[in-house]
């Protein structure tokens, strides 16, 4: 008998049977995890800022969602979609600010995707749900939709546009908001053109409006205040133009809440001016 010196023989496994399956997979997960590259913590620190840049983009497919919802005549579709960005704009500041996306993406500015996806869902499509939902005057289609547009640009281009305090300082652009109550209150048309030009032109004025998000100052409230606005609003606009008097009273007092605050934060600093020597 002539055994090859230096090669052993496997009994378990005698040479040209093939290897079993799971055993080749096992090894190849083996050798993988060997040689799989450490996840460091920066690495997990990137996936997080890209997640919350992420979860901003999805405005922008909410907002193409609204754009269908007006293309196929759906008013209501249209809101809920614009509510949807409402609340998407409104967390994912919160949660940028949380995985500090700034310092961990310095090449990928948020702010300018923020921007890009709010003049979308707070101006251009609510123009255009205005100019199409909502009754205005003879002659002042153009006239109301050109306000809403320019004026906001002023806004989106105000280096001061917060207080130090988070508020906004004149009206921060929220037509969306301004379509769901003209939409749900159907003023005359000369009381809704006179609304969008009293709003116009606070955009230059340092007015102060709430941010719930933003504003420590009664924060608890701001938001509880917020969360009822839009549970009534939703229940509204499902329902239009059917109104439950309970419902709309409930909504007309959460937005009186939002005006009262406006109201008195503007007053404080003013006051507070004119005592100054």
């Amino acid at each position: 008998m002539n055994l090859t010196p230096g090669f052993p023989v496997d009994t378990c496994n005698p040479p040209g049977l093939p290897t079993p399956p799971l055993e080749g997979v096992i090894t190849g997960l083996l050798h993988f995890l060997e040689n799989a590259p450490v996840i460091s913590t920066l690495h997990i620190a990137r996936l997080k800022a890209w997640g919350a840049h992420g979860f901003t983009a999805t405005g922008v497919v909410t907002a193409f969602l609204a754009t269908l919802a007006l293309l196929d005549n759906q008013p209501t579709q249209c809101l809920l979609w614009l509510g949807v960005a409402l609340i998407v704009d409104g967390l994912d500041g919160a949660l940028a600010r949380k995985v500090n996306v700034q310092s961990v993406l310095p090449g990928f500015d948020g702010s300018i995707l923020d921007l890009v996806i709010d003049y979308l869902t707070y101006v251009f499509i609510p123009a255009l749900f205005i100019y199409r939902y909502v009754p205005l005057p003879d002659y002042t289609l153009l006239l109301t939709v050109s306000l809403i547009l320019v004026s906001s640009l002023l806004c989106f281009c105000n280096v001061n546009m917060k207080s130090q305090d988070n508020y906004f300082q004149g009206f921060p652009a929220a037509w969306n908001v301004v379509a769901l109550c003209l939409y749900i209150i159907a003023p005359t048309p000369w009381i809704t053109l006179l609304t969008v030009i009293g709003l116009a032109l606070l955009t230059v004025t340092r007015m102060k409006f709430l941010h719930p998000f933003r504003v420590r100052r009664f924060m608890p409230v701001n938001i509880a205040v917020t969360a009822i606005w839009l549970l009534c609003s939703l229940s509204l606009v499902l329902n239009h133009p059917v109104i439950n008097p309970m419902v709309m009273g409930l909504w007309l007092l959460m937005s009186a809440y939002f005006l009262g605050v406006c109201i008195w934060r503007t007053a404080r600093e003013w006051f507070d001016g004119s005592r100054q020597p």
